[in-house]
């Protein structure tokens, strides 16, 4: 366990240096409503951008993927909540595997 101390004690300095950079160096509030907006939809984008090709490998197949994932967009267009699209999407790939064996 001792030979582990090293590399933790740097991934927590990394982790510390990374979240304390920016509240140090940017103390004034941005005025640009460009920047504002671009920061505000980063944590949307960055999420989506992992989340959406894990969609396609997490059923184990394509097809089910596919629908599932068609399933989930479909419903929270409507404004579904989270918990309901999600167990949607979830029930619709086991459909689909189930089912037609996919």
């Amino acid at each position: 366990m001792n030979h582990y101390l090293p590399y933790m004690f740097v991934m927590a300095l990394v982790t510390y240096v990374v979240r304390m950079l920016p509240i140090t160096l940017f103390r004034k509030e941005w005025k640009s409503p460009f920047l504002r907006s671009f920061l505000y939809y980063v944590p949307y984008a960055v999420l989506g951008a992992m989340t959406f090709p894990a969609i396609f490998s997490a059923a184990g197949e394509c097809t089910s993927s596919i629908v599932a994932a068609g399933v989930a967009i479909i419903l929270a267009y409507r404004g579904k909540g989270l918990v309901t699209v999600a167990i949607a999407a979830c029930i619709s790939a086991y459909l689909m595997i189930i089912l037609f064996q996919v």
